[in-house]
C-alpha cells in the first residue's frame, strides 16, 4: 500500500523519478519536488488552473476518450527533448480544435504543458544545466480579456494595478519557452484586445516558440479572426492540427486529482 505521506500523486515529476513513492525520499523534502511545486517553483509559476495542475498525459480523462487524439499527442510529447540540441528540428506548436466545447481540449492543453516542465527540469538535471526559472506559462485568453476590459473600467491605484497584471501576463505568454494558448477562438473582442493578442501571438511565432493553441475555430476561420491573412497563414505553416471529435461531456466528466 503506498505511503499517504509520499507525494507521487501530487507531484507532475513522479512518471520520470525512480523515488516516486519511496516513504523516505519521495517527500516535501525532496528537492526536485520543492524547485517544481513550491510557492515559487517552476510549475506553481506556470499559471496552470488548479483543475487541471496534476493532470499528465498517462493520467489524464480525456485519453480513454479520443484514442486518436491521444495517438498524436503521445508523438507530440517524443519530440520534446529537442529543446536541448539547437542543431535538431525545431519543436513545432499545436492547435487543439473542436466545434464543441468540452471535449477536452483544455485538459489535453493543461496536460502538454504539465510534461513539458516536467521534461525540462528532468533533461536539464540529467545534463547538468539550470532549469529554466519559467519554462511553461498558462496563458488563458478569456482571463486576459476579462482583465482588460476591467482595466478600462477602473481608475486610480486601481487601475494602475491591474495594468500591472495584464503586462505580467502578456510577458509570461510571450516569453515562455513552450506556452498554452487556451481558447485563441474569442470573437466578440475590442479591435484594442485583438491588436494586444495579434502581437503576443506574432512574438511566439517569429520567434519560433512552441505554442498549444485551443480553439473552437479552425486554423482557417483565423484570417477572419485577426482581421489577416499573414498571422494567421504563419500559425498553420507552424502547428498541426488535432480535431477532438464528439459531445461535451463537460460535467461527466471525472476531474483529475
Amino acid at each position: 500500500m503506498t505511503n499517504k505521506k509520499t507525494l507521487e500523486t501530487k507531484c507532475i515529476l513522479a512518471d520520470r523519478c525512480k523515488s516516486a513513492g519511496d516513504a523516505v525520499k519521495c517527500t516535501e523534502l525532496c528537492s526536485a519536488y520543492a524547485q517544481v511545486h513550491s510557492a515559487t517553483g517552476r510549475h506553481s509559476l506556470a499559471d496552470i488552473p488548479r483543475d487541471y495542475a496534476l493532470t499528465t498525459i498517462r493520467n489524464s480523462p480525456v485519453r480513454a476518450e479520443q484514442p486518436e487524439v491521444y495517438r498524436l499527442i503521445d508523438a507530440y510529447i517524443s519530440t520534446f527533448d529537442r529543446q536541448f540540441d539547437e542543431e535538431d528540428e525545431p519543436i513545432r506548436s499545436v492547435y487543439l480544435y473542436s466545434r464543441n466545447p468540452g471535449t477536452g481540449k483544455t485538459t489535453t492543453a493543461a496536460a502538454l504543458l504539465n510534461e513539458w516542465i516536467a521534461a525540462h527540469y528532468v533533461g536539464s538535471v540529467k545534463r547538468g544545466m539550470t532549469p529554466e526559472r519559467k519554462p511553461g506559462y498558462f496563458f488563458d485568453v478569456n482571463r486576459w480579456q476579462a482583465l482588460f476590459n476591467r482595466i478600462y473600467m477602473s481608475s486610480g491605484d486601481r487601475r494602475d494595478e491591474l495594468a500591472g497584471e495584464f503586462e505580467r501576463q502578456r510577458t509570461n505568454a510571450e516569453r515562455a519557452t513552450f506556452a498554452v494558448f487556451d481558447d485563441i477562438g474569442v470573437r466578440e473582442t475590442s479591435e484594442g484586445f485583438r491588436a494586444h493578442l495579434h502581437d503576443v501571438i506574432n512574438y511566439r511565432v517569429s520567434e519560433r516558440l512552441p505554442t498549444v493553441y485551443t480553439s473552437n475555430v479552425t486554423i482557417e476561420e483565423l484570417p477572419e479572426l485577426f482581421g489577416e491573412e499573414r498571422l494567421a497563414d504563419r500559425i498553420r505553416d507552424l502547428c498541426v492540427e488535432i480535431t477532438f471529435e464528439g459531445e461535451s461531456r463537460r460535467g461527466n466528466r471525472k476531474k483529475t486529482k
